[in-house]
C-alpha cells in the first residue's frame, strides 16, 4: 500500500481537539480495487494527521466469479481525533460497490450508518449471484440505515468518456469515482492523490487523466448534488494529538521488514533472507528486496525447506539468517528449524500467522500457532517465542528477536499474524541512536598449542562461540548428530545427550528479557485481561472503558511468550479472575494454565475476524458480575488517556 509521511510540528502536537473516531468500509469484488481504494485513503487519513488503524480483509480465491458472495474484498478504517487502537467494531459508512458486497457486510453496519451502493450493479444477474430474492435497495430491508444509492458505474463512464476508453477499462475508474466522493465526505486534499496517480500511470498518460477525472468527479457530486436534504453532510475530523516528529504510515509487513534492517545493523551483520511466497507473509520478502543498500540479500528459493536451510547456511557462514512463512510453511521448515537448534545458530523465523489447518483460511488472521511456536518439533527442543501486538510494534520486536538469536546463538520465532501484517497505522519514526547496539564478536582466538578448540565450548549465557568457516586455526565439526560437550564430536552416549539436552534447555530458559508490566491497572485485582500479539488493541480499549467505568479491571499483555517473563507467575496470582482472549482455542491460557497453575479462563475466538471491543467486553462484564447494558457507557473524553492508563 502507499505510505503516508508527515512531519508534525510543536503547534499541531499541542492541539487537543474533541475525540471523534470514524468508521468506513470499502466493499466490492476483488477486482473493483477496495484495497487499493482503502490504501489511498489511509494515505489521506493520515496527511490529514488523524490516528487511524485499517484492517484489509481479502477473499482467498485468487479471482473468485465476479458478483459472488465469496469474492467480496473488504477494506475498513477507523480514524478520528482521538487515540486509534483498533480497525474499529461497527463501521459509520458502508461504500458497497454490488449486492454480494452488500449482502455479507451489512450486518456488520451501525444502526442509522450510512451505505452508499453503486445501484448500476444490482442488476437480476447479480442479485441473484448474492442470492437476494428481492432488490434490497427497493425492498425496505435496508430501512434501519441511511442509504445513498448511485449509479456510479454509469456516472464514472461519464466522467471517462472523453478519454475514448473501452467500456471494461472505463469501469476500473469507479474505485477513483468512490474515492473522490469520499475525500469530498470527510474533507480530504486530493492532490496528493493526484500525484500518485501520475506517477503510478506514468507510461499510460491517458489512464492517470482518465482515474483523476473520476476521482475529481466523485468530489464534484458530493459537492453538487445537494446530498446535505438527504441528511448525509460533509464532517470534518480533526488532527490527533500526538508527540512532534517524524511520522509514516506503516503495516505489519514493512514494519518487521524494517525492524529485522535495523537489528541487522545493530548487530553488525549482513543479513541474508531466504524466502518462499505464502500468504499472508509473502510481503516480508517483496520489502526486504527493496533494502540492498543496507546489505541485505534476499533469495526467493524453490520450497519452504529450501527456504529455511538456505538462511541456516548463511548464519553458518556468518551473516543473519532469516526466512519466514505461514503456519503450513513453517511445518516444513521444522526440521531445519531442528537443525539450527542442534547446530545452536542464531536464525529468525517470522511465523505470519493464517487460518488454519492446511491450506485453511490463507487470507484471514488467526493466532493458533502458539502451540506450533513453543512445542512444535521433534525432540526437547525449546526455542525463544516472542510476539508483535501492533504493526509499529513490529520493528521493536524484529529487532528483539535479532538481539536473542545473535547474543545467544539460538533460533527465534518472531510471531505476528494476518491482521498485523496488512493492518497499516500512524508510525513515529524512531531515532536509531537511542537504541543500544549489541554487535556480534566472531570467535577468532586460537587455543595454545597442544589444545583443541572447542566449538560447543560455553559462556554465562551458555552460548556457545561463534566462527566464521575458513577462520585459520578453528576447524571444526558441526551438524545435526548429537554432539559432544565442549569438543562438537559425534556422541550418542546417554550421559552426554542429558547434558545438552539440558544445556540447551537451561540456555533458552536463561536468556534476560524484562519483567512483565501492567499495561493498565495494578498488581492484584479482581480481574486481569491477558493477552498476547494483535488482540492488543481490542483488549486495551475494552480494559479503559470497563475502567472508566469504575471496574475493578486490568490489562497484561505479553510479549515474551517463550521463556515467559520470571514475575509472570506471581503477577498472575494476585488477581482473583484470569481471562484470556485470543483467536485459537485457548492455547495461551493452556500455556499459563500449565506453567503457574492459575485457573486462566479462554474467550476464544477462530471465525478468521479479529476480536470486536464490544466482545471482550461482555465477556469483562460476565467475570465481573457486572451489567455494562444497565451503566452509562462512558464517553471518548471520559475515557483516560494512554499516560493515564499506562504511566
Amino acid at each position: 500500500m502507499a505510505t503516508a509521511a508527515h512531519t508534525l510540528t510543536p503547534e499541531e502536537a499541542s492541539a487537543h481537539p474533541a475525540p471523534e473516531a470514524i468508521v468506513v468500509r470499502f466493499a466490492g469484488d476483488s477486482g473493483d480495487g477496495m484495497q487499493l481504494t482503502g490504501g489511498q485513503f489511509t494515505l489521506s487519513t493520515a496527511l490529514a494527521g488523524n490516528d487511524l488503524a485499517t484492517f484489509p480483509d481479502f477473499p482467498a480465491e485468487i479471482r473468485a466469479p465476479q458478483g459472488t458472495l465469496f469474492g467480496v474484498s473488504a477494506f475498513q478504517i477507523n480514524f478520528g481525533s482521538a487515540q486509534i487502537d483498533t480497525a474499529g467494531d461497527q463501521p459509520d459508512v458502508l461504500v458497497a460497490m454490488n449486492p454480494a458486497a452488500l449482502k455479507t457486510n451489512v450486518d456488520a453496519l451501525k444502526p442509522g450508518g450510512l451505505i452508499i451502493a453503486d445501484e448500476g450493479e444490482f442488476g437480476q444477474r447479480n442479485l441473484d449471484k448474492a442470492k437476494y430474492a428481492a432488490n434490497p435497495l427497493e425492498d425496505g430491508s435496508l430501512a434501519k440505515w441511511q442509504l445513498l444509492k448511485l449509479n456510479i458505474s454509469q456516472l464514472t463512464l461519464d466522467a471517462v468518456k472523453p478519454f475514448g476508453l473501452g467500456n471494461k477499462e472505463a469501469l476500473r475508474c469507479k474505485n477513483m469515482w468512490t474515492l473522490g466522493l469520499a475525500l469530498w465526505m470527510f474533507d480530504r486534499d486530493r492532490q496528493p492523490l493526484v500525484d500518485w496517480l501520475k506517477a503510478k500511470f506514468a507510461k499510460a498518460p491517458d489512464l492517470a487523466e482518465a482515474n483523476i477525472a473520476a476521482l475529481n468527479a466523485g468530489h464534484a457530486y458530493g459537492e453538487t448534488a445537494e446530498l446535505g436534504a438527504m441528511g448525509i453532510s460533509q464532517r470534518q475530523v480533526a488532527a490527533a494529538p500526538a508527540e512532534p516528529g517524524l511520522y509514516r504510515t506503516v503495516t505489519g509487513a514493512e514494519s518487521i521488514s524494517l525492524g529485522l534492517v535495523a537489528g541487522a545493523q545493530l548487530a553488525g551483520l549482513p543479513m541474508f533472507f531466504g524466502g518462499y511466497p505464502i500468504t499472508p507473509a509473502s510481503a516480508i520478502l517483496h520489502t526486504l528486496s527493496r533494502y540492498k543498500e543496507y546489505n541485505v540479500t534476499t533469495f526467493q528459493a524453490e520450497d519452504e525447506i529450501a527456504a529455511v536451510a538456505s538462511a541456516l547456511g548463511s548464519a553458518y557462514a556468518g551473516s543473519l539468517g532469516v526466512t519466514c512463512s505461514s503456519g503450513p510453511g513453517i511445518a516444513l521448515k521444522t526440521e531445519a528449524i531442528g537443525l539450527a537448534i542442534m547446530t545452536e545458530l542464531p536464525l529468525v523465523i517470522v511465523n505470519a500467522q493464517r487460518g488454519g489447518p492446511s491450506t485453511g483460511l490463507p487470507t484471514k488472521t488467526e493466532q493458533s500457532d502458539l502451540y506450533q511456536a513453543v512445542y512444535g518439533r521433534n525432540g526437547d527442543s525449546p526455542i525463544p517465542v516472542i510476539a508483535a501486538r501492533s504493526a509499529a510494534d513490529c520493528f521493536d520486536v524484529a529487532i528483539e528477536a535479532v538481539r536473542i538469536a545473535t547474543q545467544y546463538m539460538t533460533p527465534v520465532m518472531l510471531l505476528t499474524d494476518g491482521y498485523l501484517q496488512n493492518a497499516a497505522e500512524p508510525w513515529k519514526v524512531p531515532d536509531m541512536s537511542t537504541y543500544e547496539p549489541f554487535p556480534v564478536r566472531f570467535h577468532t582466538e586460537v587455543p595454545p598449542e597442544g589444545e583443541k578448540f572447542q566449538p560447543y565450548g560455553r559462556d554465562n549465557k551458555l552460548k556457545r562461540p561463534w566462527v566464521k568457516p575458513g577462520t585459520p586455526g578453528l576447524l571444526h565439526r558441526i551438524g545435526g548428530i548429537e554432539k559432544a560437550q565442549g569438543s562438537g564430536n559425534i556422541d550418542y552416549s546417554p550421559a552426554n545427550h542429558q547434558a545438552m539436552t539440558d544445556i540447551r534447555r537451561d540456555k533458552v530458559l536463561g536468556i534476560e528479557i524484562p519483567d512483565q508490566a501492567v499495561e493498565q491497572g495494578q498488581a492484584g485485582g479482581k480481574l486481569v485481561v491477558v493477552g498476547w500479539g494483535s488482540t492488543y488493541g481490542p483488549i486495551a480499549q475494552a480494559v479503559r472503558r470497563a475502567r472508566a467505568r469504575g471496574h475493578d479491571v486490568s490489562h497484561v499483555h505479553i510479549r515474551h511468550i517463550w521463556p515467559l517473563p520470571s514475575n509472570l507467575g506471581d503477577l498472575l496470582a494476585s488477581y482473583e479472575h484470569v481471562l484470556v482472549p485470543e483467536m485459537n482455542t485457548g492455547q495461551l491460557k493452556t500455556l499459563l494454565r500449565d506453567q503457574y497453575l492459575v485457573d486462566a479462563k479462554s474467550l476464544a475466538k477462530v471465525s478468521g475476524q479479529p476480536f470486536r471491543i464490544a466482545e471482550i467486553e461482555a465477556a469483562i462484564a460476565q467475570h465481573i458480575g457486572a451489567d455494562f447494558d444497565q451503566e452509562l457507557p462512558p464517553s471518548d473524553s471520559q475515557l483516560p488517556s494512554p499516560e493515564a492508563v499506562n504511566p
